[in-house]
């Protein structure tokens, strides 16, 4: 199934409501992700969206990086760093067009050391067998992460092309996993770090407010502004972190409920 193809950038982000993650654009939380989108557009972020005929809504997209400007705990420098791979359920499941998404990046990557990507057993994207299928491999494995990457490798041209499963520059060192652990256990009160990548975190920093009060907590809350801030964070994933005494109680975007389950148990 062939699909168009629609290079959202700081020019028509308006136009394009749709990469901010479900959210609607009425929504008084909305702006959060936008103002984080366009300070990253200047850093070389790309999102491109999936279309179908007949559809009114993308059916898919995909959101990448300069390796140097990645909002994870990894060291990805020379690459392209994926961020996030989706498409729309189970109906366009098998029909190609998550490889079409990433035939988007490998083609941007061109002149790089190749591409990388953080998956999950989690679900927040999808999951490793899409770019296992197309050329990945496991670089590193943190629990339930992995780092995998496609190297690029070149021709009898001197040109450089992705298609390597190997590390065509073993003197050269692949994408690694940062030790995110060390940064973890120098947390021992109650404390919020996140960033607006996740326009749900965004939103959810905002909707907590009240339980804080309600509970009587004051967390230490701090924002990762800037992909140094992200690489440096207390977990992998890095967008969101809720830590008390050195532990990692959540490191995904949670609802407001689990959130209140969470301090059930903790407190």
């Amino acid at each position: 199934m062939q699909a168009g193809i629609i290079d959202v950038n700081e020019k028509n982000l308006k136009d394009y409501p749709h990469v901010i993650c479900f959210i609607n654009p009425k929504h008084q939380y909305y702006a959060l992700k936008i103002e984080w989108l366009r300070a990253r557009f200047r850093e070389g972020l790309k999102i491109k969206l999936l279309t179908l005929p007949g559809e009114n809504r993308p059916v898919g997209f995909i959101e990448y990086v300069p390796g140097e400007k990645c909002w994870r705990a990894v060291d990805a420098a020379g690459f392209i760093f994926i961020h996030c791979l989706w498409t729309n359920g189970k109906k366009y499941q098998h029909q190609g067009l998550g490889a079409q998404l990433l035939e988007e990046v490998e083609r941007d990557a061109v002149g790089s050391r190749g591409v990388a990507v953080l998956t999950s057993d989690s679900s927040f994207m999808a999951g490793r067998d899409i770019f296992l299928k197309h050329g990945y491999s496991l670089a590193a494995e943190d629990g339930k992460e992995q780092l995998l990457v496609k190297y690029a490798a070149e021709d009898p041209d001197g040109k450089s092309s992705l298609g390597s499963s190997a590390n065509p520059s073993q003197s050269s060192p692949g994408p690694v996993i940062k030790d995110w652990r060390s940064v973890l256990s120098n947390y021992q009160d109650f404390t919020i770090i996140y960033s607006r990548q996740c326009p749900w975190v965004a939103r959810f920093m905002e909707e907590v407010k009240p339980v804080l009060q309600d509970w009587n907590l004051k967390p230490e809350i701090s924002e990762l502004k800037t992909p140094a801030e992200a690489q440096k964070a207390p977990s992998l994933y890095a967008t969101f972190n809720l830590i008390y005494r050195g532990q990692l109680l959540a490191d995904r975007y949670i609802s407001v409920t689990r959130f209140k389950n969470i301090l059930k148990k903790t407190f």
